[in-house]
């Protein structure tokens, strides 16, 4: 049997780096064969090739997120069907991959999500793997997690974690200022996690160190940590400075200024991974929810704890991220392009094979209207939306 195959023809195609006119992809399984311009695209048709004309509509690859709980009315820790659930919100968005983040509980909680996504990861290539934003917070930056079970890292924690996670852990989130957290950061490098420092009291000096000591990420930039004032200028321009960092960055109008997120482009350019950080409330209605353990109440689209008001994650999907940095924040549409794709790829190690529309690239595709609406999604050369 052959394999099947897609085309995608007369797009205008947008990466993080160009935009080409007239331009054709062809898929073939899972990956992309070739891509090209003008009709090139004729003379490898087969009589199990699907062809779409996008007719001069933009063409980009699929989306990544890096930090996404839920969405649907679900979160990724009630299980197997919790996360189809959420998964089908966000493909529908344009997101063809996706690190599925925990948020704090105790270890043991936590390995056994970890065991459940690592199953579902095995079988759905949507799911990259896991991302772990917490235990190991600090205290007063700890945003919408259960102070109750805020810990310091120790090697056996750090262990029963990595093994439990089967080789799937993408990402952990530390303060890096906490005893034990040095220790942990050096382990989960060794073993291939990407750590980033999030919710956090670290200053300046100690989040560069953490970034030298082998971190690589910023949770969610501006949101958890101290602010920039220009004698303090805190872990966001700690990752600006360091050069290899990557700086998620939740772009829903709520948790960061649309002139705000024109900075963090500026500053760490072709560095910006733009993050749902989505709940369950994503793409389903208003009311109440449970995060972790802690009551949330959705109102207007914005999720706070019930108790102390703090934002608790957001209702963002990645298309509504991609437009807001276009319209509110003046970023040119390639370089917005690149934060869904080529940016989150990298941080978690997937450079060579996620996030563009080139050969051997996995074929993850969003067909976009004038607006930036999502007109089709692919994902693994099938057809999704």
């Amino acid at each position: 049997m052959s394999t099947p195959s897609t085309v995608i023809h007369s797009a205008r195609l947008v990466t993080g780096r160009d935009t080409v006119a007239d331009a054709w992809v062809r898929f073939e399984g899972d990956r992309v064969a070739a891509r090209g311009i003008g009709d090139e695209w004729r003379a490898a048709l087969g009589a199990d090739t699907t062809v779409t004309d996008a007719a001069g509509r933009t063409l980009v690859p699929g989306f990544i997120d890096l930090h996404c709980h839920g969405a649907g009315g679900a979160s990724v820790e009630e299980g197997e069907a919790a996360i189809e659930r959420a998964l089908a919100v966000h493909t529908a968005h344009g997101t063809t991959r996706s690190v599925l983040s925990l948020v704090t509980a105790s270890v043991d909680v936590l390995a056994g999500h970890l065991a459940t996504i690592a199953g579902v990861a095995a079988s759905d290539p949507r799911v990259l793997g896991a991302h772990l934003e917490g235990p190991f917070l600090d205290h007063e930056f700890r945003g919408a997690h259960d102070p109750e079970l805020l810990r310091t890292a120790d090697a056996a924690s750090v262990e029963r974690l990595l093994a439990a996670s089967a080789g799937m852990l993408r990402q952990i989130t530390i303060a890096p200022e906490h005893p034990g957290a040095r220790e942990a950061i050096a382990r989960f490098v060794d073993a291939g996690v990407a750590v980033a420092v999030g919710h956090t009291g670290a200053d300046f000096g100690t989040a560069l160190a953490a970034f030298e000591a082998g971190a690589s990420i910023l949770t969610h930039a501006f949101n958890g940590m101290r602010g920039i004032h220009h004698r303090a200028p805190g872990p966001v321009v700690a990752a600006m400075h360091a050069d290899h960092v990557t700086l998620e960055v939740i772009n829903d109008g709520v948790h960061v200024h649309p002139d705000v997120v024109r900075l963090a482009f500026s500053g760490a350019p072709g560095r910006v991974a733009l993050v749902t950080d989505a709940m369950a409330a994503a793409g389903a209605a208003d009311g109440r929810y449970v995060l972790g353990s802690l009551e949330v109440v959705v109102d207007a689209g914005v999720a706070r704890l019930v108790e102390g008001g703090s934002i608790a994650g957001s209702t963002l999907t990645q298309d509504v991220a991609l437009r807001r940095a276009v319209i509110d924040s003046g970023i040119p549409l390639h370089e917005a392009v690149g934060a869904l794709t080529v940016a989150p790829a990298a941080a978690i190690g997937r450079s060579g094979d996620l996030g563009r529309l080139d050969a051997g690239y996995a074929a993850d595709a969003v067909l976009l209207t004038d607006d930036l609406e999502i007109e089709a999604v692919w994902g693994a050369g099938a057809r999704l939306a």
